[in-house]
């Protein structure tokens, strides 16, 4: 089975991480999000992903140069220019040749979903598209729908509507990110133009009765924003995900003896110096936190000097805390 997955965007929600390495190429304990979202699809049966790019396309093919991530063949498919989700899925998915039922995924979600659970209740449904559900607090910030005629969590989609206002929302039940779709799908979204998957294709095929969605309570987090992004590294190290887990420093990482870490991933080739403390934290591959220095709650890809206190912030990849200072709820992209 195919699946087209969407890592075209610019990760501007991540910034400064990202302005040196694509969102879906950032580790999350200590593995790229993109290479755990595949090993996902492929334990759900998929055996070919096609990666729908735009934004720097050159770390996925340096990252997977046998065109291959673990069993499952990879296909590049670069858009000439930025065609929104459902334009990319189409583009990725003509490129590819994909003539039968296929999945297609966000690049920034990660989840415990059973896929072949969804391609089932998709199979038993006989919908064009059926789009995995889960139910959260605040739905307003997504695509929200109303699901009936609701039978082991699966259902045809009454109404879709994608970010509505708060207090307007038809369920608490949101769009999760992994869909199922026939090739019928790709015949309603037209070529070469901006189409959004979300605002447009979703809603006509609601209209025509053939949109199912399957709720279920996995594990789910949308990594694309830097609290959630921290949050599914350290969700790795609590061993209540079903299928990933890791260790909490690197083989590679240099982590003084006499440094306390609490609830911390450090990368590999990250270095951390005596006396300083880590908690709540993600310290990236190559960054560095000097002696003495306090850091909580953060997310640390450059330098984090001696004696300096980080607090709910963001080191990205060229950005130096100096020695002393004090940095809190904000971000340092560079030196300058």
């Amino acid at each position: 089975m195919h699946a087209v997955v969407l890592v075209g965007g610019f990760g501007t929600r991540l910034r400064p991480l990202t302005e040196q390495i694509p969102k879906p190429m950032l580790p999350v304990g200590h593995v790229p999000m993109i290479e755990r979202l595949i090993r996902r699809l492929a334990r759900g049966g998929v055996t070919d992903v096609v990666l729908a790019l735009g934004f720097k396309p050159e770390p996925f093919v340096e990252a997977f140069p046998d065109g291959r991530c673990g069993d499952v063949q990879l296909t590049y498919a670069v858009e000439p220019e930025p065609l929104d989700t459902g334009g990319a899925i189409r583009f990725a998915a003509v490129a590819a040749g994909i003539d039968s039922t296929f999945v297609v995924a966000n690049g920034d979600v990660m989840t415990d979903l059973d896929v072949a659970a969804l391609v089932d209740a998709h199979g038993t449904s006989g919908a064009e598209a059926t789009i995995h559900l889960i139910g959260v607090a605040d739905p307003s910030a997504f695509g929200v729908v109303d699901l009936v005629d609701v039978h082991d969590g699966a259902g045809r989609i009454a109404q879709f509507v994608e970010k509505p206002a708060p207090g307007t929302e038809p369920s608490n039940l949101i769009n999760a990110g992994t869909y199922v779709f026939e090739p019928s799908v790709l015949d309603r979204i037209p070529a070469g133009v901006r189409v959004s998957i979300e605002r447009d294709t979703f809603p006509e095929l609601v209209a025509a009765g053939s949109m199912h969605g399957l709720a279920t309570d996995d594990y789910w987090i949308d990594a694309g924003v830097p609290d959630l992004y921290r949050a599914a590294n350290l969700d790795l190290l609590g061993g209540g995900r079903l299928h990933d887990s890791c260790e909490a420093v690197a083989p590679d990482a240099t982590v003084d003896s006499g440094a306390t870490l609490m609830n911390t991933i450090v990368g590999a080739g990250a270095v951390i110096e005596a006396g300083t403390t880590v908690v709540d934290s993600v310290v990236l591959p190559g960054a560095f936190i000097g002696e003495r220095a306090q850091v909580e709650s953060s997310l640390v890809m450059g330098r984090v000097e001696a004696d300096a206190t980080v607090i709910e912030a963001i080191i990205g990849a060229d950005g130096v805390v100096a020695e002393g200072d004090h940095v809190a709820f904000d971000t340092v992209p560079s030196t300058g």
